[in-house]
């Protein structure tokens, strides 16, 4: 599943890690799955899943001992969805002047 591309002006490190999330559907990862996915060290990782933390775009759950991330459900694409094609220049445009 592609993350749509109002959440990929952001840092590689956040955009491997929601990509990753997206890829796995609703089971979730543990962080050390997410290391195994992400080319980043920990430290990185890390201080991404805090920053997607913070604004919302990933949600964390304790089930049964393990913590397993998950994309928030307004990062998750609707099905059928043409979010893998890229931006018209009315949808930049659009972006860029606030609209």
């Amino acid at each position: 599943m592609a993350l749509p591309a109002e959440y990929r002006d952001r840092p590689a490190v956040e955009v491997a890690i929601l990509d990753a999330l997206l890829d796995r559907g609703g089971d979730g990862m543990t962080v050390l799955e997410l290391r195994a996915a992400v080319d980043a060290d920990i430290d990185r990782i890390e201080t991404a899943l805090a920053s997607l933390k913070s604004e919302g775009l990933i949600i964390a759950n304790d089930e049964g001992g393990t913590v397993r991330i998950r994309p928030a459900d307004h990062v998750v694409p609707e099905p059928g969805g043409d979010e893998e094609s890229e931006p018209s220049l009315v949808d930049i445009l659009r972006d860029k002047l606030g609209f």
